[in-house]
């Protein structure tokens, strides 16, 4: 292999892990507001039956 077949070569590798890491990216961003939007659908659901039974006995 010439010298400028393995430039042609390294510099295509170089792309790809550039696109990876860019999806890679906007998928971590995109995990990140869907969790958060779970985290506060999760937190204004309310407990069903949430102070309706008091233990005096304790």
């Amino acid at each position: 292999m010439d010298v400028a077949a393995m430039s042609l070569s390294l510099s295509a590798c170089e792309t790809n892990t550039n696109i990876s890491l860019a999806m890679m990216s906007k998928v971590l961003d995109t995990a990140e507001v869907a969790g958060e939007a779970l985290t506060e659908m999760i937190e204004s659901v309310p407990t069903p039956g949430l102070g309706e039974l008091i233990d005096v006995l304790a």
